[in-house]
């Protein structure tokens, strides 16, 4: 292996089990090392402290394998480390033949760069660095060799393989084809997801805790289900006895789909979809008057980095006022914000000043984070991302 050094002082992050290692760190900042072979990472002395991949196009230089410098990356490497996640998921009781859950969350099963999401038995991949590419064929054909899984489609078409140098990418990988209709079961309520085209890999598996929250939330209330997508707070909500729910999202086929799944589990009235731009709405909906007993904030990335912050900020607070403003008196409004730039004290402030702005008094009477099945590693707290509270109003 090549061994790269870090400049004096800059392996603070590293003893600490930080994967990350940005370009400023490094002595050698452009070696000629092919994108994702692994390099031996050294302080200035020569001592060896982890391997890691190597990306020559991106500032975030190395991501560490592992932080043993002895460790060989190769197939029994990421056959362990494949292992140890599913049996995580086992643990959690989210591993089910017909149900969906996050397999593999990146650097939280310490595989930086490989996400897998895991829809009754097909795994769908997104490898989003240079040595989750380099390693791909061997990771495809370890995930095939899994009980649980039966196919493998790739979804690399995130953003944020362009900052690595790598073209997106989607398609069938191996083992049995992709069927045009695969459905999923979550806490009884079945949801038809689109693999090739849907948002991330098709379906939200970091809000499952909070379907279930909104659904032990949602009898007899008068619910607005803003940034629906397929309708996995609508389900939940009308399984929980919402009096009614009014979904609204600005893609005609993720409404078209909420319409399925919510039909796909008995629910063919009392329920209302509208496709428009969900900002205009809302400001529409406050001159109108309109008011609701349950509100569901759940918009995408509005920080998708960190010169986009106070933008972002404006954006959710604006957000927040105008759902306390349409809350009929003990109303609830449930705010989330993805957002990895945004830290929970901050989304507290931001929607305490929407509140506020309202001329509402609320309190907080339930935290939302990402499921089990994406957890946090305590020594990445990038790996925690998303957050949302449950407030109510006098």
């Amino acid at each position: 292996m090549t061994r790269i050094h870090l400049l004096p002082g800059r392996e603070k992050a590293l003893l600490r089990h930080h994967p990350w290692i940005f370009e400023g760190a490094l002595k050698e900042k452009n070696a000629s090392i092919p994108a994702g072979e692994t390099v031996l990472v050294c302080n200035h002395r020569d001592e060896p402290l982890a391997v890691g991949a190597w990306s020559p196009a991106s500032q975030l230089r190395i991501r560490v394998w592992s932080f043993d410098p002895d460790r060989a990356i190769d197939r029994e490497f990421f056959r362990d480390r494949i292992s140890q996640a599913i049996s995580l998921r086992r643990k959690l009781g989210v591993l089910q033949p017909d149900g969906g859950c996050r397999l593999i969350y990146s650097e939280s099963d310490r595989l930086p760069g490989v996400i897998v999401d895991l829809y009754a038995g097909f795994a769908a991949v997104q490898f989003l660095s240079a040595g989750a590419e380099f390693h791909r064929d061997t990771i495809t054909q370890l995930l095939l060799e899994q009980p649980c899984i039966c196919g493998v489609f790739e979804r690399s078409d995130a953003a944020i393989r362009k900052k690595e140098s790598l073209a997106s990418r989607t398609g069938h990988l191996g083992g049995s084809a992709l069927p045009d209709s695969l459905r999923i079961v979550e806490d009884g309520l079945i949801f038809e997801t689109d693999l090739r085209e849907g948002q991330k890999t098709g379906f939200y598996f970091d809000l499952r805790s909070a379907r279930q929250k909104i659904r032990q939330t949602a009898n007899g209330k008068k619910v607005l289900n803003m940034f629906s997508y397929t309708g996995g707070f609508a389900c939940a909500a009308l399984a929980g006895g919402a009096k009614s729910v009014l979904n609204a999202d600005s893609s005609a086929p993720a409404l078209e789909q909420c319409r399925k799944n919510l039909e796909l589990n008995g629910f063919t009235e009392n329920y209302e979809n509208i496709c428009a731009d969900v900002f205009q709405l809302l400001r529409q909906f406050e001159r109108d008057g309109r008011t609701f007993d349950l509100i569901i904030l759940d918009p995408p990335k509005l920080i998708p980095n960190k010169s986009a912050v106070m933008r972002g900020c404006r954006a959710y607070q604006d957000l927040a006022r105008i759902g306390f403003k349409l809350l009929n008196p003990g109303g609830m409004l449930a705010n989330f914000s993805c957002s990895g730039a945004m830290d929970m004290p901050l989304f507290q402030k931001i929607t305490a000043d929407g509140a506020l702005q309202a001329g509402r008094n609320a309190r907080i009477i339930h935290r939302f984070e990402q499921s089990p099945d994406h957890p946090t590693l305590l020594t990445v707290p990038e790996t925690f991302y998303l957050k949302g509270l449950l407030s109510i109003v006098d």
